[in-house]
């Protein structure tokens, strides 16, 4: 028995060969000029030549075949493109018509679904904006009012989440109702209408066969929509034929229950932006100013006015009357809070020194004269300290005096408008000019005892409505804010 190396050297045998006797070893004699040479051609080569005349005479074959019979072959390439096509027209006239049907079924449910979906939006958005401005306000004046929870954890109970809102501010409003036909209307999504159906060549013959399920389903979406509803005989037979439209419908359900939570999460908003704005008036009260007449000298400035119009005239997209006015409500208590605290950046509740190195050497009211040994009334308050630490402004505001003034020495007085000025007496070194604004915390001079001092501290007063305040009040204010 023959091993295979020794089979392949068999084979390859008989093929040499085969190659010698096919291709005998041949010689091509050329003459020239009284010269003969010769070429020799052996039989791998002569295959080798015999093998690429093939190719090319197979090739040549190949294109003559296609010149000729060409038009066939495109008209059969043509034949077979225009069955295809008319197969895929009539399979998507098909699929067009069963989408036609279906959508005309569900358009009802979709719609009350897609009205319920958009309520619940337009709410969610007015509430997270609330809650997204809330957080910056809160931010801006160090501030944590209490947490609001909320639709969904409103509704199942779970605890509030102070992330979890998105931030929208943009609510629409129609204003007072415009007369007309057009009374009442609001802003509504139109759903596209169906795509135009694709031409077809033939009828389908699935259609008839579908007109039956197709017309009970017409018949459920028309109970639907109609002021009284299907009945119960008429949802669980389609709800029996067509899951579809119970999930839907169901889904439809837990997002009106969701919405019914909104109102009442609305409701708690207005009561945690009130508690911010009852805490932010305390503190302005813990100054001794009046809250109530800051914000309106504060509105002077600004300017403020307008057309009065009750809040029951007033319409938001997608929003029932009960969530509009509150929503409403909460507004004007997230305005009051907003004007609250950026009107109370003007007002000074930080100390003009800080750090261990300064001590409170001095309070505001009667004392002893340091220089006199008799009872004087003390404007302000002392801070002790090393010469030339830096003295800051206690809120923004426009230097009006910068100079020396008899006892306060070297003097600097900021004007933070709405009434209120501060001073800052007895420094080495004055580093602003009159006319310069000046930032909270920005440098206005330096520590030192000119004037009528004992040694190095600066006096800090605080001035509203031309009368002198006690500093301590203002500072120890801050301290619930800052």
């Amino acid at each position: 028995m023959r091993t295979p190396k020794e089979t392949n050297e068999t084979f390859l045998e008989r093929v040499w060969s085969w190659l010698h006797r096919t291709f005998p070893e041949r010689q091509i004699y050329i003459r020239s000029d009284g010269r003969v040479q010769f070429f020799t051609f052996g039989p791998s080569l002569q295959a080798t030549l015999a093998g690429l005349a093939l190719i090319f005479l197979g090739w040549v074959a190949f294109a003559t075949v296609n010149v000729v019979f060409k038009d066939r072959i495109i008209a059969a390439k043509d034949h077979r493109f225009q069955q295809m096509q008319s197969a895929y027209e009539n399979r998507l006239a098909d699929l067009q018509i069963s989408y036609d049907d279906l959508n005309g079924a569900l358009v009802g449910a979709e719609d009350k679904f897609k009205s319920t979906a958009d309520a619940l939006t337009a709410k969610q958005n007015a509430i997270s904006g609330f809650l997204n401005r809330k957080t910056q306000v809160e931010a801006s004046i160090g501030s944590h009012g209490p947490e609001i929870p909320t639709a969904a954890q409103a509704f199942s109970g779970a605890p509030a989440d102070k992330d979890s809102g998105v931030a929208s501010d943009s609510v629409g409003f129609t204003g007072i109702p415009p007369e007309g036909d057009d009374a009442g209307d609001s802003s509504l999504s139109v759903m596209p209408g169906p795509v135009a159906p694709q031409p077809r060549v033939e009828k389908p013959s699935k259609a008839s066969q579908l007109n039956g399920v197709w017309n009970k389903i017409e018949k459920f979406a028309s109970a639907l929509l109609s002021p009284r509803g299907p009945s119960p005989t008429q949802i669980s037979a389609a709800y029996a034929q067509h899951p579809a439209l119970k999930a839907l419908a169901a889904q439809t359900a837990r997002v009106a229950a969701l919405g019914s939570a909104e109102t009442q999460m609305m409701g708690q908003t207005q009561i945690a932006l009130n508690g911010d704005v009852g805490m932010l008036r305390a503190v302005v009260q813990r100054t001794g100013i009046n809250p109530t007449q800051f914000l309106h000298r504060a509105q002077a400035n600004d300017g403020v006015g307008g057309p009065e119009i009750p809040l029951d005239q007033v319409h938001m997209d997608g929003a029932d009357p009960q969530f509009t006015d509150a929503y409403l409500r909460a507004s004007a208590e997230m305005d009051e809070l907003n004007n609250l605290s950026s009107e109370m950046s003007h007002i000074p509740l930080t100390t003009p020194v800080a750090g261990a190195a300064f001590d409170r050497s001095s309070g505001f009211g009667a004392r002893v004269d340091p220089f006199t040994g008799h009872y004087a009334f003390h404007p302000g308050v002392d801070f002790a300290g090393p010469w030339g630490a830096a003295v800051t402004a206690t809120a923004p505001g426009k230097v009006v005096f910068a100079g020396n003034r008899g006892g306060y020495g070297n003097m600097v007085e900021i004007d933070h408008g709405f009434g209120i000025h501060t001073r800052y007496g007895h420094l080495s070194r004055i580093t602003v000019a009159i006319g310069a604004v000046v930032s909270k915390g920005s440098t206005v001079g330096r520590l030192g005892s000119t004037g009528r001092s004992t040694g190095p501290h600066v006096h800090y007063e605080v001035w509203y409505d031309d009368k002198v305040r006690n500093p301590n009040s203002f500072i120890e204010a801050g301290r619930h804010v800052l």
